[in-house]
């Protein structure tokens, strides 16, 4: 089964190439699984608003992940 994954950081609005990332990705998955992950470790410029607005525009490209995403902040003391 193949995984694959968008990680985009929440410092600003979903862009074209952010978008065409995020099809490839979902498309290479092929019948497996499409995985988004929030780089959020940017405590300075990472926004909730952000991150709210990148999933709904994901849906709206009518990607399906499972859900909650997951927040590379929560992990980041995995990695100290």
């Amino acid at each position: 089964m193949t995984v694959t994954r968008f990680a985009p950081s929440p410092t600003g609005h979903l862009h074209l190439g952010h978008a065409y990332s995020a099809l490839f990705a979902a498309a290479a998955a092929d019948d497996g699984t499409f995985l988004v992950r929030i780089e959020d470790i940017d405590a300075g410029r990472s926004r909730p608003a952000f991150i709210d607005d990148l999933l709904e525009d994901l849906r709206w490209l009518g990607l399906r992940f499972p859900e909650p995403v997951r927040r590379q902040s929560v992990h980041a003391s995995d990695c100290a």
